[in-house]
């Protein structure tokens, strides 16, 4: 099995790229002549990579799909890939500089700067610590390049992320004296305010006292890393985020 090798992976995307999309469509999307492999928010007949790897050298008997003539490893390249389009960013993590990643996480992207991953970073945007364990890798993808995005997932939802999420909503406070503190609300009601500022400091507030309550219509988040890194430092971004996954929890052996 080739599960989550990000090289089997590669070579299989190319392999597929070039024997399959005669039918389905480049890069898991759906072609003029066959379902997309890699849609969000579907159910498949064939879930398992020992399925899928069947469907790919046997045919699915009465249908379209013809039997294939890849060598088994190859065949099990592609199963690879298409287990990872259906899959989160950890079963498709980027090639690159996982190292190099992570310090441009740090310092040039200044993620850091809202984002906490292990214990470290900002609070005021959400921690990344299992990024790749909820997320597919285009959501990651999307969310660091395109203002207008939505967040792929399983089982018929597309969670909108044109809107910043309740629980990060931003706003501008101004004081009665004119001080201006930009942040994420934290909690609310009719009479008091806490926000979490940019300053990473939590700002209580009397409501009755406040100038002004702007609530910011679009998420503080930058979506324009595309432009802000070069290609290599986004990959090797990209190689960082989708490795970022809380290990599942080792059930105990029986007499232990």
């Amino acid at each position: 099995m080739l599960a989550r090798n990000p090289q089997a992976i590669s070579e299989g995307q190319e392999i597929y790229n070039n024997t399959c999309t005669a039918c389905h469509g480049k890069d898991g999307a759906a072609g003029d002549r066959a379902m997309a492999l890699g849609a969000p928010a579907r159910r498949y007949a064939r879930r398992t990579d020992a399925e899928i790897f069947d469907a790919i050298t046997k045919g699915i008997p009465s249908t379209m799909m013809p039997a294939n003539r890849l060598s088994e490893s190859d065949a099990w390249k592609v199963t690879a890939y298409i287990h990872g389009l259906r899959g989160t960013a950890m079963d498709t993590p980027a090639r690159g500089d996982v190292a190099r990643g992570e310090q441009i996480f740090w310092n040039k992207g200044q993620c850091g700067d809202c984002h906490m991953i292990w214990g470290k970073g900002g609070l005021s945007g959400p921690d990344l610590s299992n990024i790749a364990a909820i997320r597919k890798f285009t959501s990651i993808v999307d969310a660091l390049t395109k203002v207008q995005h939505r967040v792929a997932t399983d089982g018929g939802s597309h969670a909108t992320a044109l809107l910043p999420l309740a629980t990060y909503q931003p706003v501008r406070i101004t004081t009665s004296d004119g001080k201006v503190i930009n942040g994420v609300l934290r909690n609310e009601d009719s009479f008091s305010l806490q926000v979490f500022g940019s300053d990473n400091q939590l700002h209580l507030f009397d409501r009755a006292s406040l100038k002004e309550v702007f609530y910011i219509p679009k998420s503080l988040m930058p979506t324009d890393y595309d432009k802000r890194l070069t290609a290599t430092e986004f990959q090797d971004l990209m190689a960082y985020l989708t490795r970022q996954a809380i290990p599942a929890p080792q059930m105990p052996r029986r007499g232990e």
